[in-house]
């Protein structure tokens, strides 16, 4: 604590002069502490800056990202994403970082306390949170389906018919999936639901011991992924059409921009993939130390734009090979239903092609077509399959499994392509797994420090939330289930999203107040804040939050534009469908289930009012103000006193301020000691998670304390006490 250092060093030398050897070595064991607890503080400060970065790099920027850019058009995609990213994403975590750091409270408490009347935010934002953690779940064993299938040699996905290999693997052997988003959902997948059993098994042992994982192993955890995608783009490099696929996926089209849906399959992905409106940021950020969180937001937004960027560019440079190698592909089966149509009498035996036309390139196959009689190149054109580049782009994956068909198919390109798999599949298993941590303890510890049959039987809650969502997720098992995951993915965890974190941008900047949270927040960390936070939260976040939410709600109203993508089982390949009406009805209900708890917290509240009679509150002002007075009284220097009062004041105030700072716990200038004991004997701590404190009211206390040491407040003291002792000088002649 910067404070605590500054009393110090003001502290020793006068100590030297005026004290002996053995006070001088209690002096220097205090500077070393200070330093270990400086070097602890850094380290903390790091760590949490790389679970940070690790949620950023996580299913968001690996898995969605790529899809959405290939949906959107590429560069207009990225160019959107980028805006929004810089005007939205960096001011609303800012806002989550500052909250979080100096209000000490979980995502429940905060909003309690600073619009109490809102508080239910914090209940809907968990609600968020399971919605999330349901179908990341079935994203984190479509992973584990690869992962297991990676140790087969030769990989099986290199030995489907027909169309692209990976494409057919994922929709025939990983998904079984049916043709519309109605059929079979009560047929479940036998591999996917053992695959989803396993997630919440793994995840509720992992709670129940409480692993912890090591700063070595944290980094590991972040740099493997880079490595493993820096070798891919390096090998698809060499592939045939690389660089005409990176220069489409840079591309831009500003008509595109015209596309609502593309702001908003933008705007949403900017929420989730920075974990905006979960409580996760405001439940950890506490911990990150220092007072650059305008930094640390910069830092953690521009590593996940880079590793969004680097995945898609791995994705774009398959589908380019896809596009480029499929051409041989379309003209041996046009051959082979020539050569069926002719042994059936419907064409002539001189539409026969040549012996060796599949030797040869593909453009010899087209100059063989052109050279036919009129009447008979159409006859052969309209009965053939197509083989142009354009029909064939269109063929390819556009839904939610694109990234990991593409990266099966890269796997596949490197000599020892069962170890590749295995690498790449297990790094993206154990990223899925911390990031479903990460809003697990999220939705657990608000809850267990609220509710207190939680909090005294903890393993209770986990054991409700691992088979609540077990339960909940066995829907994206079943047949349909991807097209499942896919509706709450597109529509439904983008709309509750934006929603909560409206509420909660409207509750800091318009109703508490922009400018009160300056101030407060200057004399909590005795520096202002970032110069245009208050703008932004107040005239750009809010009105663009706004628009998102209209877009959302108009196309959720239409319902014309709203399609999703299926597999087409007896043409073997996909199609779009509009969503139908009743699954568009199931989106209503649970996003109005979400926000269902901030209308109902100040009716709660009021009805648990009508009974209560407050005490007197100048009675109970008076009976905790009294004894700080006395103290302060007892300890304040006397006028008569032959003592001088400069010193005596001034030493009085550093033993009252470093009195005040050794009760409270280091690097959590807002935390007491009741949250000290409660985090000590709290059983709960997740690889990447700690507790916060579980007081509403001991956390306003302590907020006072903190105030009367902040550096604003000394100097202010001392200004003060400074004038005082010239008013008192002549006294002080006088008497002498």
């Amino acid at each position: 604590m910067e404070s605590l250092e500054e009393i110090s060093e003001e502290e020793s030398p006068k100590e030297r002069h005026t004290s002996s050897t053995p006070s001088w070595k209690l002096t220097a064991k205090e500077i070393l502490a200070t330093k270990t607890q400086n070097y602890f503080a850094q380290t903390k400060r790091a760590e949490n800056i790389l679970i940070q970065i690790a949620f950023s790099i996580g299913l968001s920027s690996i898995w969605r990202f790529p899809y959405l850019c290939h949906l959107n058009g590429g560069g207009s995609f990225i160019l959107v994403y980028f805006f929004m990213l810089l005007f939205f994403g960096v001011p609303l975590m800012y806002m989550e970082m500052i909250m979080g750091k100096c209000l000490r409270v979980d995502n429940i408490r905060v909003w309690k306390q600073l619009v109490p009347w809102l508080g239910g935010i914090g209940y809907a934002s968990i609600l968020v949170c399971i919605l999330v953690s349901l179908y990341n779940s079935i994203i984190i064993t479509w992973s584990l389906s690869y992962l297991s299938n990676s140790f087969r040699y030769p990989l099986p996905w290199d030995k489907c018919p027909l169309t692209v290999t990976h494409q057919y693997f994922w929709y025939h052997t990983t998904l079984n999936a049916s043709n519309h988003i109605e059929e079979e959902v009560e047929t479940l997948v036998l591999n996917l639901t053992l695959g989803i059993f396993t997630v919440w098994f793994l995840l509720f042992l992992i709670m129940m011991v409480g692993l912890k994982i090591s700063m070595q192993t944290l980094i590991f955890s972040v740099f493997l992924p880079y490595i493993i995608l820096l070798c891919f783009l390096i090998r698809c490099l060499f592939l045939e059409g690389a660089t005409t696929s990176l220069r489409r996926m840079v591309t831009t089209e500003f008509s595109a921009w015209a596309s609502l849906d593309l702001w908003r399959q933008a705007g949403g992905h900017v929420l989730y993939s920075l974990g905006l409106g979960m409580g996760t940021i405001i439940l950890f950020s506490y911990k990150s130390g220092g007072d650059n969180y305008a930094q640390v937001a910069s830092l953690v937004i521009l590593v996940n734009l880079v590793t969004s960027l680097l995945t898609t560019s791995i994705i774009f440079i398959v589908l380019g090979f896809w596009t480029t190698t499929s051409g041989h592909a379309c003209i041996k089966q046009s051959v082979s239903k020539l050569m069926q149509l002719i042994d059936e009498g419907v064409l002539p035996q001189n539409a026969k092609p040549p012996k060796d036309i599949l030797l040869l390139p593909t453009l010899d196959y087209i100059k063989w077509i052109n050279s036919l009689p009129g009447h008979l190149r159409q006859k052969v054109i309209h009965l053939s399959p197509s083989c142009s580049i354009k029909v064939q782009k269109e063929m390819f994956m556009e839904g939610p499994g694109l990234a990991l068909a593409a990266f099966s198919q890269v796997v596949s390109l490197f000599p020892g392509s069962s170890f590749w798999a295995i690498l790449f599949f297990m790094a993206l298993l154990i990223i899925g797994l911390s990031n479903l941590m990460r809003l697990l303890e999220g939705i657990v510890f608000p809850l267990q420090n609220s509710i207190s049959i939680f909090r005294n039987y903890p393993r209770i809650l986990s054991a409700i939330v691992c088979l609540g969502g077990f339960l909940g997720s066995l829907v994206f098992t079943s047949r349909a289930g991807s097209y499942i995951m896919y509706l709450f993915d597109d529509l439904l965890v983008p709309l509750t999203l934006i929603i909560t974190v409206v509420f909660q941008n409207m509750a800091l900047a318009w109703i508490y107040g922009a400018g009160r949270f300056r101030e407060e927040m200057f004399s909590e960390m005795g520096r202002p804040l970032w110069p245009f936070s208050s703008f932004l939260w107040c005239y750009v976040t809010l009105p663009g939050l706004l628009a998102l939410l209209t877009i959302c709600l108009m196309q959720l109203y239409q319902g014309t534009h709203l399609y999703y993508t299926a597999w087409n089982t007896s043409g073997s390949q996909e199609v779009k469908h509009l969503y139908p009406r009743n699954s568009l009805g199931w989106v209503i209900f649970l996003s109005i289930l979400t926000f269902l708890p901030i209308p109902v917290h100040p009716l709660h509240q009021w009805w648990s009012l009508q009974d209560y009679v407050a005490p007197d509150p100048f009675e109970k002002l008076m009976s905790k103000k009294t004894p700080m007075l006395s103290s302060m009284s007892s300890q304040r220097p006397k006028h008569h006193s032959v003592k001088s009062p400069e010193r005596t004041s001034n030493a009085s105030t550093r033993r009252l301020s470093m009195s005040l700072l050794r009760s409270l716990k280091p690097e959590s200038g807002c935390l007491s000691q009741d949250s000290e004991k409660y985090e000590g004997s709290s059983w709960f701590s997740l690889p990447l998670l700690t507790s916060l404190s579980s007081s509403l009211t001991i956390r306003s206390a302590s907020l006072r304390v903190s105030r009367q040491v902040s550096p604003a407040s000394i100097n202010t003291d001392n200004s003060y006490k400074g004038g005082e002792t010239k008013e008192e000088s002549p006294k002080e002649k006088s008497v002498q």
